[in-house]
């Protein structure tokens, strides 16, 4: 049977996260890296939206949100029960802490990273904005090592690249801020073996011509 295929780019937060949950799900895909500026037609033929990550299955079918490509492996297998069956509790905080990531927090870090894109406030203005959300992590590891139980949970492997983009902005300032909870978080989250898997640079699918498998091997 052939491998589902894995359009992704490698520094977008959205398919770290993605490949994240392809990778704990011990799940194997035909991943094809792409450049932003010159998208295949092939996956433009899939998801006419243009943007990644983008899994077609061997049925056709075709899932172009990251969270549903973690979902769609988790389903599959999930040896560390990331998606926390047994506690309804735990998955609404998770919930609740990825959608504040993908809507609000997600809206001021564009406009942190980009603030000459958006001139009508200062850079500091939008790393306040942000700031909010990253006190909610600082207090949702107050007693843990991750955002909702000790264990890693898709709350931690979903938001944490996202917060990885927001630390790289500005460096100096990050390793200044007031959350050290938040900081060791990231950084153990960093440290990895599997963001390190998942980080493996390999050639672009296009000048390349091949494919590539990643995950379980």
């Amino acid at each position: 049977m052939p491998h589902p295929i894995l359009y992704s780019f490698r520094r977008c937060p959205y398919a770290m996260r993605a490949r994240l949950g392809i990778l704990l799900a011990t799940q194997t895909v035909e991943l094809r890296e792409i450049v932003l500026k010159h998208k295949p037609q092939a996956m433009l033929k899939a998801s006419p939206k243009g943007t990644v990550p983008v899994l077609v299955l061997d049925t056709g079918k075709v899932i172009d949100e990251s969270l549903d490509i973690m979902r769609w492996a988790l389903e599959q297998n999930d040896p560390l029960d990331l998606l926390m069956q047994n506690s309804i509790n735990h998955q609404t905080t998770a919930a609740k802490l990825i959608a504040h990531n993908d809507t609000d927090f997600k809206l001021w870090l564009d406009r942190y990273k980009y603030a000459d894109r958006f001139p009508e406030y200062e850079e500091s203005y939008y790393r306040n904005k942000a700031e909010s959300y990253i006190s909610q992590l600082e207090a949702q590891l107050l007693d843990r090592d991750n955002l909702v139980r000790q264990q890693v949970s898709i709350a931690d492997i979903a938001i944490f690249p996202f917060i990885r983009q927001f630390a790289h902005v500005n460096l100096t300032w990050w390793n200044n801020s007031p959350y050290p909870r938040v900081k060791s978080w990231l950084d153990m989250h960093l440290q990895s073996e599997p963001f390190s898997l998942i980080m493996s640079k390999y050639p672009t699918w296009l000048e390349s011509g091949k494919s590539v498998l990643f995950g379980a091997q």
